[in-house]
């Protein structure tokens, strides 16, 4: 969404930089989002797998129910920031949708500011404080891949995973908020 300058004005080179930022965090968000909607494929296939092996051969497995959680869970989080991005996310437009754009970002901006940003950098902390903890302690689920038992850091690291996507795109949102105050595309 490059922004084009007045005729006869060169255009600024931090608009460029700005868009190309924004640019690469919406890549960062729709690959993202895109790697989240394949997670349906390993969890359709554990689901699968139980039913027949519990019905058919009356032989229930306990690794399905974690490939599912895991699976669903990350899928859950991971796509959060291409939600964000498609503007996905609950809102409440009993009032929203009647106020003009510039009001409806001003609000926006207000709102990622004051609450946006603080709750995800407290998720960031507090998730990576969990997984490092998780690290330390060797922390492992029931899953096993092959021998191995599956290491439970690498499914809590998607939490401040998950918030370092969610705050790049909240800052293209604000970035995208800023633009509308001012009376640009948003």
């Amino acid at each position: 969404m490059g922004m084009s300058a007045p005729r006869g004005t060169p255009p600024s080179p931090a608009v460029g930089t700005v868009d190309r930022v924004v640019a690469a965090i919406d890549g960062v968000s729709t690959a993202t989002g895109w790697f989240a909607g394949w997670l349906i494929v390993p969890m359709t296939l554990a689901m699968a797998y139980e039913v027949v092996a519990r019905y058919a051969f009356h032989a229930p497995t306990k690794w399905t129910y974690e490939v599912s959680y895991m699976t669903y869970g990350a899928q859950f989080m991971l796509a959060s920031a291409y939600t964000l991005l498609k503007g996905g996310h609950i809102r409440t437009d009993v009032f929203y949708e009647r106020w003009s754009a510039k009001t409806q970002a001003a609000i926006d901006a207000i709102c990622y500011l004051l609450f946006f940003f603080p709750g995800l950098l407290f998720i960031l902390y507090a998730g990576a404080v969990e997984t490092v903890f998780a690290w330390e302690i060797g922390e492992r689920t029931g899953l096993r891949i092959g021998s191995v038992p599956f290491p439970m850091y690498l499914f809590k690291a998607v939490i401040p995973m998950t918030a370092v996507l969610l705050l790049l795109q909240g800052l293209a949102e604000l970035i995208r908020c800023a633009r509308a105050i001012r009376g640009r595309a948003r």
